[in-house]
């Protein structure tokens, strides 16, 4: 697939966002947790949503790196040509 250089860019700016959106979820967790903790139908399950908060920071990050190395590599082959 040939990626023009707008979208290029736009590809390496979602990957930076996704990257910015997964730190962003680990340095929120600790402040929502209190809050959560406090209702009590989330009391038995507290464990399993530190699971998913932390899984979800985990595969926004990693899904941000991916995309921006993919999209380096597509802009040196670009250039290379």
């Amino acid at each position: 697939m040939i990626m023009t250089k707008d979208k290029i860019t736009l590809q390496f700016v979602w990957g930076i966002a996704l990257f910015l959106a997964g730190i962003g979820v680990f340095f929120r967790i600790p402040q929502v947790m209190p809050q959560i903790k406090a209702i009590a139908q989330f009391a038995d399950v507290i464990g399993f949503i530190y699971f998913c908060f932390y899984l979800l920071g985990i595969l926004l990050v990693g899904g941000g790196i991916k995309k921006i190395i993919n999209t380096y590599k597509k802009h040196s082959e670009m250039r290379s040509s």
